[in-house]
């Protein structure tokens, strides 16, 4: 994993098509706003993760980690 200092309108760069901005900080909350192209999905890990469980009881063998 790796760990960036950010502030609120700082950005991170993934790759050449991902962007991801701090647009708030509140009590301990972090708000990113997050640019992408269309066609990458973007979820919250535990929606993620009952996703990829759900695929899994369903027998489904394409299930991948989001490390791989």
């Amino acid at each position: 994993m790796r760990v960036l200092s950010r502030k609120v309108n700082e950005s991170v760069v993934i790759g050449d098509a991902i962007e991801v901005t701090v647009v708030e900080i509140d009590r301990g909350n972090v708000t990113l706003g997050i640019t992408v192209p269309w066609y990458v999905p973007v979820y919250r890990r535990e929606i993620y993760d009952a996703n990829q469980r759900e695929k899994k009881a369903q027998g489904d063998t394409d299930v991948q980690s989001p490390e791989a």
